[in-house]
């Protein structure tokens, strides 16, 4: 995922990470050995932060969903900010999804070095707690880059991608990336936005991140849009396995 010192077009690399709070979850029993760690301060989670920044850094714009803004069980830092100057990153956005008071700020969000115009944020329909971010990059042809984290059942799913492929309608150029719970098949096949124009940019698992079986994390774009490079990285710390892509940017 590193840029092409030959390449002749402006390009974009970006990535989407369900981090999971920064616990790092390796088989099905530290769900229940760690579930502690959503509710209380981890001594490991600094360390886990420290490695997702790293990893971060190589990026223009990075999606992370199961973040927290600030809560008991981060010590009251708000991983956002934290990774953000840790990765030494101009940018960061976030939006709160479930306010849990000092138990839990659930939060999607966007870190980067390029600013972000028109940024918006939308409670998805369905049930209460699942958000999408929308921002443009660029201003002349601005590309959309929606960021989401959608539930876990069909109805309300199709539900939140009816509402996505709303926002979508009017750009010519469009990035859908997040952790969607689902494949890329169903969305691209059977789901309200079959008809919205886009491509998936891989279509390999990416969860459980120790031995990936479902394909949940995406970034699907415009079908027009080149895309350079893609691939599912082998980051196995949260529970969810991180995508990136570099692609041209539209002309």
């Amino acid at each position: 995922m590193h840029p092409d010192p030959s390449q002749p077009c402006a390009t974009l690399k970006l990535l989407s990470y369900n981090i999971q709070v920064g616990i790092q979850t390796r088989r099905y029993p530290d769900y229940v050995v760690k579930a502690w760690q959503h509710l209380l301060p981890s001594a490991r989670r600094e360390h886990n932060l420290q490695q997702i920044a790293e990893l971060i850094r190589h990026y223009d714009i990075i999606a992370l969903q199961e973040i927290d803004g600030g809560s008991f069980r981060t010590r009251y830092v708000n991983q956002i900010h934290y990774l953000a100057k840790a990765a030494h990153k101009d940018y960061w956005h976030q939006q709160l999804n479930r306010n849990l008071g000092r138990f839990g700020q659930h939060s999607n969000a966007v870190i980067g070095n390029i600013k972000l115009i028109n940024i918006n944020d939308h409670a998805l329909p369905g049930r209460q707690g699942r958000g999408a971010i929308a921002f443009e990059v660029g201003t002349r042809n601005p590309l959309l880059i929606v960021v989401a984290h959608l539930a876990l059942g069909r109805r309300h799913q199709d539900e939140q991608l009816k509402y996505i492929g709303g926002l979508i309608s009017r750009y010519r150029s469009a990035v859908v990336m997040g952790d969607m719970n689902t494949d890329s098949l169903r969305i691209l096949n059977d789901s309200p936005l079959k008809s919205a124009g886009l491509k998936a940019a891989h279509a390999r698992a990416t969860y459980p991140s120790w031995r990936p079986t479902k394909c949940y994390d995406q970034i699907l774009v415009s079908a027009h849009i080149k895309i350079i490079k893609m691939g599912v990285l082998d980051f196995a710390l949260s529970d969810h396995l991180p995508v990136a892509i570099e692609i041209e940017l539209p002309q």
